[in-house]
């Protein structure tokens, strides 16, 4: 059952659970390794860590380093997503399908053997596919401008960037994306030019956003697709359940399962450490903490959202 917090209690329990990630790092727990096969994400700093909770209503607290940007990598797939289905409409699940993987993010193995069909649009061959629907539709040059002006938009925040630096390493190193993207073109399922689809995917990958900025960006999940500060809607009620449908059994690549016991809520994750989280009708939630599990996902992240959520009473499950 839903715990209803008040500000003061909801402040206090964020900065309770960032002060017990802040002594499991202190203790030498194990909590995972930074990203190490991109140099410009290998550098970050293990012991950051950020939490930020938007309600629907509007109200946001924030605990610890969650005003830091971080690069999003792979949590701007629910945003290219959301926009691609937009663009293209429910076309686009002929080109990619609704299915857990069950294998590492950057596999080529499953691609092959399914005719460069991937399995869903939260792994990377998935999200190749989205970024060139958007690469093919969007009214804009170069499309990076309309996926970093929708999510500029729905972050209310018009600074945020792109980090060069991360970009040009992510392309640098970007060799099984490319292998991913190329392969894909070989069976049809990629239209654009694969450089064009590249760039686009690597810069969007290197958007970089603070938990505070993510928490809120995510808020129209949260709202039955509606942005509850603005009042638009950005997707329908339909477009955005399926969308959190496909977080939960996907968000987290080949643990996807083990998050969704544990936590219970839709997610994304990133190997840059964020994790963001919808409670339908309640908040989004964007928690930072660089350190990953072998799957990829950050492990003081889960943990603290494991926590938050049975402290709350927000798992969907509940």
């Amino acid at each position: 059952m839903a715990q209803p917090f008040d500000d003061a209690e909801l402040g206090a329990l964020l900065h309770r659970i960032a002060d017990e990630a802040r002594q499991d790092f202190a203790k030498g727990q194990n909590l995972g390794k930074v990203a190490d096969y991109i140099p410009a994400l290998a550098a970050i700093d293990p012991n950051k860590f950020g939490i930020a909770v938007t309600m629907v209503d509007g109200r946001q607290f924030c605990a610890r380093d969650a005003l830091e940007p971080f690069s999003l990598q792979s949590i701007s797939k629910v945003f290219t997503l959301t926009l691609a289905l937009e663009l293209v409409g429910d076309e686009l699940w002929s080109r990619v399908g609704r299915e857990p993987s069950g294998t590492p993010f950057n596999s080529l193995v499953q691609l092959e053997y399914e005719k460069g069909i991937p399995r869903n649009p939260l792994i990377n061959a998935g999200a190749l596919v989205v970024t060139d629907a958007i690469v093919a539709a969007a009214a804009v040059s170069p499309p990076i401008k309309a996926i970093a002006d929708f999510i500029r938009v729905r972050a209310a925040n018009p600074t945020i960037r792109i980090d060069d630096v991360v970009a040009q390493s992510e392309k640098a190193w970007g060799y099984r994306n490319a292998a991913l993207a190329n392969l894909m073109k070989a069976f049809g399922n990629i239209k654009s030019p694969v450089a064009d689809v590249l760039d686009t995917y690597f810069a969007q990958c290197s958007i970089a956003m603070s938990c505070a900025d993510l928490s809120r960006a995510m808020l129209y999940l949260a709202n039955a697709g509606i942005d509850p500060q603005s009042g638009q809607r950005v997707v329908s009620e339909q477009r955005a359940r399926r969308i959190k449908a496909i977080m939960l059994t996907c968000g987290h690549y080949d643990a996807s399962g083990d998050f969704a016991f544990r936590v219970g809520l839709p997610a994304k994750s990133g190997v840059g450490g964020g994790i963001a989280a919808i409670v339908p009708g309640r908040m989004s939630i964007a928690v930072w903490s660089p350190a990953l599990s072998a799957q990829g996902n950050s492990v003081a992240g889960t943990i603290a959202l494991e926590k938050l959520a049975a402290a709350a009473g927000c798992s969907i499950f509940d």
